[in-house]
């Protein structure tokens, strides 16, 4: 079973930094440009990308405010994919569907993009480094589960966000594949999701089972992540239940990321940067969420 995001749902990409109160007026309009860049995916009801979109189905809105669309291509920029997995103990009885899953969306994202392979067991541990060669992250994909392990997502989320806020490629992806066992975690959400903002990097979470929520600090925490975690930084969540469908979850991912929009949208010159950017869909049957251009000023 898969849930997507309601049609026409505005989802929240990144919020924007706070400009620093000690730098002069001068600079501080330098890091307000009269334009904005969002890569924006477009999907029907059944999640597929929808193509052929021009400026009018794009709606725009910087705290609350709508922007005009100046114009909007097809998305070539090259992408930053982190794939977060879970290899711990949870996961042993659908190995097989994980390796499959993972081979496959490697093998179509690799070519043009960086993509590195992240292990969830007990700690977060770097499987295959950033690279866009297809066989090293097809080997790496053949994982193993670890015994008696927990998960640590939070963990991994926070310190992936801040690896990807060293490189410079324009647009970066998380992607986590993830059951529903322990999360060993001590982080708080609303850091984790901080970090993955300030990375402009969109949260893209696929989870298998059931994930009950728990007072329990990990259960708890995670649970408020896989609510916010998308939403706010222009992701989604996908549910399953069972591992059966896991890759055909993925290759529908990698057909809308493959296919995302390039917007640009106007803005006035201003001292003090938005705090919430939106993006939605003016025709019906259309869910939109983006990300920012990463490095961009005041993003």
């Amino acid at each position: 079973m898969r849930t997507y995001s309601p049609v026409r749902s505005c989802l929240v990409v990144a919020a924007l930094l706070a400009l620093s109160a000690g730098l002069p007026a001068r600079s501080r309009l330098a890091q307000a440009p009269r334009e904005g860049t969002l890569f924006v995916s477009a999907v029907d009801t059944s999640g597929e990308p929808v193509e052929g979109l021009g400026p009018e189905v794009f709606v725009v809105r910087e705290d609350g405010v709508r922007r005009e669309i100046v114009r909007v291509s097809r998305a070539t920029e090259p992408i930053d994919i982190a794939i977060l997995v879970d290899n711990s103990a949870a996961v042993s009885d659908g190995l097989i569907f994980l390796r499959r899953a993972l081979s496959s969306f490697v093998a179509r994202m690799a070519p043009g993009n960086q993509v590195a392979l992240v292990g969830l067991a007990d700690r977060p541990t770097i499987l295959v480094d950033y690279t866009d060669d297809p066989k090293r992250l097809t080997d790496g994909a053949q994982l193993f589960s670890v015994p008696d392990s927990g998960m640590t997502l939070l963990d991994a989320i926070f310190e992936t966000s801040e690896g990807l806020g060293r490189r410079e490629t324009p647009r970066a992806v998380l992607v986590a594949v993830v059951t529903d066992g322990p999360e060993l975690s001590n982080r708080y959400s609303q850091d984790v999701v901080a970090a993955a903002q300030e990375a402009d990097a969109a949260l893209h979470l696929v989870t298998i089972g059931q994930f009950y929520y728990a007072e329990e600090h990990g259960t708890r925490e995670r649970s408020l992540l896989l609510d916010a975690g998308p939403r706010k930084t222009g992701g989604q969540r996908i549910s399953l239940l069972t591992p059966h469908a896991l890759e055909d979850t993925l290759q529908r991912l990698a057909r809308e990321l493959s296919a995302q929009y390039k917007v640009v949208y106007g803005r006035p010159e201003s001292l003090i940067p938005a705090e919430r950017v939106e993006v939605s869909s003016a025709r019906q049957g259309v869910t939109m969420r983006g990300a920012p251009l990463r490095g961009a000023p005041g993003a």
